[in-house]
């Protein structure tokens, strides 16, 4: 990044080649499909491009990365008023981001659903109960399930104190796993379970100041 600070048009095309899949992959925790990811992650380094001089590494590269996509992906969601479908592109069937979704579709509760279902249906109704979630909740499990990102990385990410992290990370988990069980149970999607995501959404509405503190 120093580099391309320097106005190193090669090195800004290393960056872009090291971290396009990622910021992308992030971006499908908020969009509804595969062309408004690439969309957004070619705004995130745009962004950084635009930046570049004003660069300074007083942290990781990636945190400040991922800090712009995130705010990227927080003002188009705020932005966007109509309803969205949100489903992946049927090329993305063996990728890095659909067995993670699959997984965490079946960890909460530990068991099978109790009909078969592909992996595509699978992915989907975990990306329709990611997007049920509120957006500070969103982000922490996004960074820690798809990225691997530490405790303080995350919090680096998003301005937060680790343990106002901790706290997230919990609400987030006990919010996807109310939204996912009845899916894992008898296959009821998680937009079919609207309590739920409310609750997710009033309870990150109550704990920001908190957690602000914190």
């Amino acid at each position: 990044m120093l580099r391309v600070r320097d106005d190193d048009a090669f090195a800004f095309e290393m960056l872009i080649d090291r971290h396009q899949g990622k910021i992308q992959r992030f971006m499908q925790g908020w969009v509804s499909n595969i062309q408004q990811s690439e969309d957004l992650a070619q705004d995130v380094f745009l962004r950084v491009y635009k930046a570049r001089k004003t660069y300074v590494p007083t942290a990781k590269f990636t945190t400040w990365l991922y800090r712009i996509a995130n705010n990227i992906a927080s003002n188009h969601i705020r932005d966007s008023s109509h309803r969205k479908e949100y489903q992946l592109s049927p090329n993305e069937n063996d990728s890095t981001s659909q067995l993670i979704l699959e997984s965490m579709a079946v960890a909460p509760s530990g068991f099978q659903p109790s009909k078969r279902i592909d992996r595509m249906e699978r992915s989907e109704v975990v990306l329709l109960a990611l997007h049920a979630l509120g957006e500070r909740q969103r982000t922490a499990i996004m960074l820690s399930k798809f990225e691997g990102m530490s405790y303080q990385e995350i919090a680096d990410t998003m301005g937060l104190s680790v343990k106002a992290i901790k706290s997230l990370l919990s609400r987030a988990r006990v919010n996807l796993k109310n939204l996912l069980d009845p899916y894992i149970a008898t296959g009821v999607s998680p937009d079919s379970v609207g309590s739920n995501a409310e609750a997710g959404r009033d309870n990150e509405a109550n704990s920001n100041a908190r957690e602000t503190e914190e």
